[in-house]
């Protein structure tokens, strides 16, 4: 075990507490996937944890976070929980038990433990589960899907991010109480779904939400979807409901790539009007590889206006006009000629193209 998460867990045992790493942290040491986000559960108290590290902040949910600069520690009270409202326990009491703690959870493959001297608890079987890749809920299913019906969305991604199989049971679930993803807000369909995109399985998840006849209650649609590697280029191919909360940069992009991709091609006029960062993402869905995309545009004679070498004071004054519509044309124009090679990007030869022109 590193030691700066056994140092942690033995300042609550030197205080005189129970303390254990728990949940996807230890799933993913079995797995061989590198982790940085620590749950910790333990039997001391709020007030507890707030003196032995010194902790000023009040506790979201009985939970308090402390980040070393590597690790993200979350640090919880074992508890008991009941009476469940909008996803949240309207019950919460602090138990002096582990099992009961980890009986509350969601599924087995989470329920692992693994204290100070890097054994692990295997309480409810997880280490088997993980063994025969099956995803897999703890105690009874109905009550733990139907009182946070986040946890449908968790167990296919799950399934897909880690290649598990989900539990006949929990898919014959999700056929029969869809509507509950009515439930969740935009803003928690976005995390798990944008987890689920950018998976390196994405195409399976693509597949297992069709399958299992979600996208109506996830508020999206799609026929076929290259899983690229940018979230965005994967959100810019599927219809989605404009509550999804999206930050209006990220749809601005969205919406270029969408534009991009409706023509099926990148010519010079597109990598002209395009940012590289957009243009490598629609290349990518189309078929370009990021290399033959920046090849492209590097060759490009001009990326904007401004490498045009006659300023639009100088066309003004040589056509003797005023600022108008006349001068988007022009510049329309020279784009085209200049990126096509047909034309110089010399100040005098553009002079005179001008006034053989436009005069």
């Amino acid at each position: 075990m590193n030691n700066k998460l056994r140092k942690v867990l033995k300042k609550l045992e030197e205080n005189g507490f129970e303390a254990y790493i728990v949940g996807g942290f230890v799933r993913d040491y079995i797995l061989g996937i590198e982790s940085t986000d620590i749950d910790i559960c333990t039997n001391a108290l709020p007030k507890d944890i707030i003196k032995i590290f010194k902790v000023i902040v009040k506790p979201k949910y009985g939970s308090f976070s402390i980040n070393d600069g590597k690790y993200l520690f979350d640090i919880t009270t074992y508890r008991s929980e009941s009476d469940y409202k909008n996803r949240r326990p309207q019950q919460v009491e602090y138990v002096d038990n582990l099992i009961t703690d980890i009986k509350r959870r969601d599924f087995t493959i989470n329920s692992l433990c693994m204290n100070s001297r890097g054994q692990i608890i295997d309480i409810l079987n997880g280490k088997e589960d993980i063994n025969n890749r099956i995803i897999k809920v703890i105690g009874d299913l109905n009550q733990k899907l139907t009182e946070d019906p986040l946890r449908i969305l968790r167990a296919i991604r799950f399934s897909v991010t880690l290649d598990f199989s989900l539990d006949k049971e929990i898919i014959d679930f999700i056929k029969s109480n869809k509507h509950l993803i009515n439930t969740l807000s935009y803003t928690k369909k976005e995390e798990e779904l944008n987890k689920i995109f950018s998976s390196k399985r994405a195409e399976y998840g693509l597949k297992l939400l069709k399958e299992l006849d979600l996208l109506e209650y996830l508020g999206i649609n799609y026929s076929y979807v290259n899983a690229v590697p940018d979230i965005l280029g994967v959100w810019a191919q599927i219809d989605f409901d404009e509550k999804y909360p999206f930050t209006k940069s990220s749809l601005d992009v969205i919406k270029k790539i969408r534009k991009i991709i409706s023509t099926g091609k990148i010519n010079k006029i597109t990598l002209f009007k395009n940012d590289l960062y957009v243009l490598i993402v629609a290349g990518e869905i189309l078929g370009y590889s990021r290399k033959e995309i920046t090849r492209m545009y590097s060759n490009l004679p001009i990326k904007n206006i401004e490498d045009i070498k006659i300023k639009s004071t100088e066309i003004l004054k040589l056509l003797n006009i005023k600022p108008s519509k006349k001068l988007g044309l022009i510049y329309e124009d020279l784009v085209i000629k200049i990126l096509n090679l047909e034309l110089k990007n010399n100040n005098t030869f553009l002079k005179k193209y001008i006034l053989n022109k436009w005069k």
